[in-house]
């Protein structure tokens, strides 16, 4: 009955680093390409630094640095730094976020070194995805961006 009242949320997510926006579909990785992993985008970054794309909570670091989970507002948020690489079991990653951690969007998360990923001919590209997230997505940008850049808004009920 008073279903229809309820407010819904709506996140705005932005780009984690300075770089080119790509579609998900253009990943150079078939399991983010297909989206199975979430919606979400790409972006070829220009340098190692990585922010917060969005204001809330980091929920996870995994063991090989390769990847941040954050939570806001009951939606999770998967930073994944590069393709195949937690292959290099965290070199070439300095995480500078711990779980339980409040961040803000903007704030530095992490850093890598572009140079070390590329000479391990891994793939640097950073995804940034909505592993559960089912509702409708829109990428409002494509191309150039700095970090911070909004690119992304979604609402959860």
């Amino acid at each position: 009955m008073f279903g229809k009242w309820k407010k819904k949320t709506s996140l705005e997510i932005s780009s984690p680093v300075k770089g080119e926006v790509i579609e998900l579909s253009q990943v150079n990785d078939p399991v983010f390409a297909s989206g199975v992993m979430g919606p979400g985008f790409a972006v070829i970054p220009e340098e190692g630094k990585i922010f917060a794309p969005l204001t809330g909570e980091v929920a996870t670091v995994f063991p090989t640095k390769h990847a941040i989970l954050l939570k806001s507002s009951g939606v999770d948020l998967l930073i994944h730094m590069g393709i195949d690489t937690v292959e290099l079991a965290g070199k070439g990653f300095e995480v500078l976020v711990e779980p339980g951690q409040k961040v803000q969007m903007g704030t530095l998360i992490a850093t890598i070194d572009l140079g070390c990923l590329i000479q391990q001919d891994k793939d640097p590209v950073i995804l940034t995805l909505l592993p559960e997230y089912t509702g409708e997505t829109v990428l409002q940008q494509q191309g150039p961006v700095a970090e911070g850049t909004l690119l992304m808004n979604v609402t959860r009920p």
